[in-house]
């Protein structure tokens, strides 16, 4: 395999499971887990590093996982998919799944494609434009990411506003977007976002960062923050359809 081969993509795991997140929680789907990304968020909780080879859990929720060597080809992924049967879509995630957008494009699946990205990579977003049917885009305030710094701030902006332009909603594709609230969410920011991509997308969701188990004492979370949340809420919804959804998939446990 060459570099330059587009039917080849590093995958951490593939699994059937149901949608955590978003309008299509409950939603049964398998998921494609890619490796790698190109931010660093404060809050991120997912492991993408390449481990080499790639999980694969055959059977939904049983926990036992073969381990298939990495890179996997569009033809070994088609077939991995191929068990999971009533599927709503195949969710594309990672790490970030547009760094591996030529793969993608090869793919050809029976089930839609529901992107899951940080939409900062607009030359990318532009190559699945005809490809996926479901775009589910984060909208990564600049504070909390890690790796950015001010004088890069404003790019990351744009960026993240012309992948909603490329792959906004239209007859054939649902496009919303997630933003996570912490403590320290500023609400002008979330406003000035939520503004520049509101005739791109169906709704906003509020994403709580979710805390489970030991975490819900040392939570960031007090009823000030809640009452912030709803205010923040109420004042989006003079722009568009805005609802506060957790992230259910780690309240039960589920991958």
């Amino acid at each position: 395999m060459s570099a330059s081969d587009h039917t080849f993509a590093p995958i951490k795991e593939v699994f059937c499971s149901v949608q955590g997140e978003g309008p299509y929680v409950g939603t049964r789907q398998a998921f494609v887990r890619f490796s790698g990304c190109n931010l660093s968020c404060n809050y991120c909780d997912t492991d993408f590093a390449n481990p080499g080879t790639c999980d694969y859990e055959q059977v939904e929720g049983s926990g036992s996982f073969e381990k298939s060597p990495n890179p996997v080809s569009t033809e070994e992924l088609e077939a991995m998919l191929q068990p999971f049967e009533k599927l709503h879509s195949v969710s594309l995630t990672g790490g970030e799944p547009l760094l591996h957008a030529n793969f993608i494009e090869k793919l050809n699946l029976s089930s839609p494609l529901y992107l899951e990205s940080n939409m900062t990579l607009p030359e990318h977003a532009r190559k699945l434009s005809g490809k996926v049917t479901y775009v589910s885009g984060d909208f990564k305030l600049p504070e909390a990411i890690r790796s950015i710094c001010p004088e890069t701030r404003e790019a990351h902006v744009e960026n993240t506003i012309e992948c909603f332009r490329l792959l906004r909603k239209n007859s054939s594709r649902d496009c919303f977007c997630k933003i996570v609230i912490n403590r320290d969410t500023k609400s002008e920011t979330v406003n000035l976002a939520v503004e520049a991509i509101a005739a791109y997308v169906s709704c906003v969701i509020l994403q709580p960062e979710t805390p489970i188990g030991s975490e819900v004492r040392n939570t960031k979370f007090t009823q000030a923050s809640v009452q912030n949340i709803l205010k923040l809420q109420k004042n989006l919804l003079e722009m568009i359809d805005t609802r506060i959804i957790p992230q259910t998939h780690r309240m039960w446990g589920c991958l």
